[in-house]
C-alpha cells in the first residue's frame, strides 16, 4: 500500500503551496454557509496509479462530528471510488458512501479522502461527477462536486537532481529537461517551478504565469504545446536562468524543485486550491521554448501521468562569497492614561549589508519576540504574531503576554519590518517589556553582525487622568515591508514537496 505522503502526490502539496499562490478552482457547485469546503478533480489512466479525491475545509472549523455522504453513481461505470484506510469511519450502501468524522482543533484542513482508480473496461474520455454532501456539527449542509475523468496514460520523467554553482550577483543557467519514458506520445506539457529566494528572474516569459511577487514570486508555471514522442527528450532553451542578488547572505545553499505535468494533471493539481484564477500575471518577454536534446489530434482527450514519482527535479545551488548582515530591534514608548488604548509599533531595522529573510539555507531568518509590559493588555495584535504560550495556532489573538512575530519576504538593507499593536493601559505601575530578535538559519540559531542590538525596551509613560479610551500615536518609523504569517511556512533548506510540503524556498527564474 502506498504511504500517506506518496498517495497525496497532488493533494498534499496543494494545501501548502497553491493556497499561497492563488491557483485553481473550487469544485463547489452550490455555495454553503458552513462548512465552507472544496474537493479536487481527478484524472486516472487505465494503466495508471491510484489517485485521491480529497474534501477539505476552509476557514474556521467546527469541533464535532461531520457527516459526509458521497454519491458515486455518475462514475461507477468507469471508476472505482472507495473509502481510504481509516477503519470504522465509512459505510457503503450501493452507490453511496457515508462517513462520520469527529474532529478537534488540531485536525487540519483535510476532512476525507476517497481512493479513485480506473475500472475494468474504462476508456479515455469518460467522465462524471462525485457528489459530496457535507453536514457540519451545527447541522448546516453544503454540496460539492468532484469531476472524475479517464485519460490516456503517458510517462513524463526528468532528472532527479540538478547541482549548480554561482556567486553573489552571478547569473546561472538552469538546464531542465523532460523525457517521455512511455509508449505513447505526450501532447503538451506544463513546467511548475518553486524554490529559493536566492534567485531573481532573468526573464518573465509570455507563456508562463507568475505568482504575486508580494507573496512568493518564485512560483510559476510555463505551458508548452510541444508533442514529445516515446524515447525523446526536450530541454528549456538557454535563456532560462536566474541571477543571485548581490545583497544575499553568503556563503549560502539554495534548494528548489521543478515538476513536469501533463495539461490534464496540471488542471487536476490546480483544482486542489480553494481559490480561483491563474497563478498570477503572465510575463512580457518572448515565450520560453523547448529544444530537442541530443528528435496530432490526440489532444482532444486528456492525458495523465502513470508514474508521478519521476517528474520532479530537486535543484541545489551553492553560492560562494562572504557577506553577512545586522538586524537591530526597535522598541517603543507608549504614552497614555490608565484606561486609555494606545498604539504601539515595534519591530526591527535591517542595517545590512546582507538582506534578511528566508534567503536560502544560510539566510538570516528573524523571529521578533514581543514581551508586553505587565500593566498593559493587547486589545489587538497583528496577524503575523501568535501567542507564544498558547496551545492552539491563533494568529492575531488579543490578550497574550508574549508574542512571537514572523513575516515572510526579503527585508533589504535600510528597510524595517514593523508590527502594530493596540494596548490598553490597565494600571499605573508595572514592569516594562522588551522586543527581542531570535536570528536563525536552516541549521539552527545563528548570530548576526551585532547581537548586542537584538534587544530593545518597551516602556509605558503615564499622562493625565484615565478613562479616555482614546488612541494615542507613538513615535516610530514607517514599515518598509508588511507581510503575512510565516511561522509554519519557513523551513529554510527543505527539499521538495514530497518530503516537506512547504519547506520550499523561493527560486525565481
Amino acid at each position: 500500500m502506498q504511504t500517506r505522503v506518496v498517495r497525496r502526490w497532488f493533494a498534499g502539496v496543494a494545501v501548502v503551496v497553491l493556497a499561497t499562490v492563488a491557483a485553481g478552482a473550487p469544485a463547489a457547485a452550490e455555495p454553503a454557509a458552513k462548512p465552507v469546503a472544496y474537493v479536487n478533480n481527478v484524472v486516472v489512466a487505465t494503466d495508471g496509479p491510484q489517485k485521491w479525491a480529497s474534501l477539505r475545509l476552509l476557514g474556521d472549523q467546527q469541533v464535532g462530528t461531520y457527516t459526509v455522504r458521497v454519491d458515486r453513481r455518475d462514475v461507477m461505470a468507469f471508476a472505482d471510488v472507495e473509502p481510504g484506510d481509516e477503519p470504522g469511519v465509512c459505510t457503503v450502501a450501493g452507490a453511496v458512501v457515508t462517513c462520520e468524522l469527529t474532529i478537534d482543533g488540531d485536525w487540519g484542513s483535510e476532512l476525507l479522502s476517497l481512493a479513485v482508480t480506473a475500472a475494468a473496461g474504462a476508456q479515455p474520455g469518460q467522465q462524471g461527477e462525485l457528489l459530496f454532501t457535507v453536514t457540519a456539527p451545527d447541522g448546516t449542509t453544503g454540496t460539492y462536486r468532484s469531476t472524475v475523468a479517464v485519460g490516456g496514460g503517458v510517462d513524463l520523467a526528468t532528472e532527479r537532481t540538478l547541482t549548480l554553482d554561482s556567486s553573489l550577483g552571478g547569473r546561472v543557467d538552469v538546464p531542465l529537461t523532460v523525457r517521455n519514458r512511455g509508449t505513447k506520445t505526450a501532447h503538451g506539457m506544463v513546467l511548475y517551478l518553486s524554490g529559493s529566494y536566492g534567485f531573481t528572474p532573468s526573464k518573465r516569459y509570455e507563456n508562463c504565469e507568475y505568482s504575486d511577487p508580494d507573496l512568493d514570486s518564485s512560483t510559476f508555471a510555463c505551458t508548452f504545446d510541444d508533442s514529445l514522442e516515446p524515447g525523446a527528450a526536450l530541454r528549456v532553451d538557454p535563456t532560462f536562468g536566474g541571477t543571485v542578488p548581490a545583497d544575499s547572505w553568503a556563503p549560502n545553499l539554495h534548494h528548489s524543485y521543478a515538476v513536469w505535468f501533463t495539461p490534464a494533471d496540471w488542471a487536476e493539481f490546480r483544482s486542489q486550491s480553494p481559490t480561483t484564477g491563474p497563478l498570477g500575471p503572465k510575463g512580457t518577454d518572448e515565450a520560453l521554448t523547448l529544444v530537442p536534446v541530443g528528435g496530432t489530434q490526440a489532444r482532444a482527450l486528456g492525458q495523465t501521468d502513470t508514474d508521478t514519482l519521476d517528474n520532479e527535479t530537486r535543484i541545489t545551488l551553492t553560492v560562494d562569497g562572504d557577506q553577512r548582515g545586522d538586524v537591530a530591534a526597535e522598541g517603543a514608548t507608549v504614552t497614555g492614561a490608565v484606561g486609555d488604548t494606545v498604539e504601539m509599533r515595534v519591530g526591527y531595522l535591517n542595517n545590512g549589508p546582507a538582506s534578511a529573510g528566508p534567503n536560502g539555507q544560510r539566510g538570516l531568518n528573524v523571529e521578533t519576540i514581543v514581551t508586553l509590559p505587565t500593566n498593559v493588555t493587547a486589545v489587538t495584535a497583528p496577524q503575523s504574531c501568535v501567542d507564544r504560550d498558547a496551545d492552539e495556532w491563533q494568529p492575531g489573538k488579543p490578550g497574550a503576554r508574549v508574542y512571537v512575530c514572523l513575516a515572510r519576504g526579503t527585508i533589504s538593507r535600510g528597510e524595517r519590518l514593523s508590527f502594530d499593536f493596540d494596548l490598553r493601559i490597565d494600571r499605573a505601575d508595572g514592569k516594562g517589556g522588551t522586543v527581542r530578535l531570535h536570528t536563525f538559519d536552516g541549521a539552527g540559531p545563528v548570530k548576526d553582525l551585532d547581537p548586542a542590538n537584538d534587544t530593545a525596551k518597551i516602556q509605558v509613560r503615564l499622562s493625565g487622568s484615565g478613562g479616555g479610551g482614546g488612541s494615542l500615536p507613538i513615535t516610530g518609523a514607517s514599515t518598509g515591508l508588511l507581510v503575512g504569517i510565516g511561522l509554519a511556512l519557513i523551513a529554510a533548506g527543505a527539499l521538495g514537496y514530497l518530503l516537506a510540503r512547504r519547506g520550499r524556498l523561493r527560486f525565481t527564474v
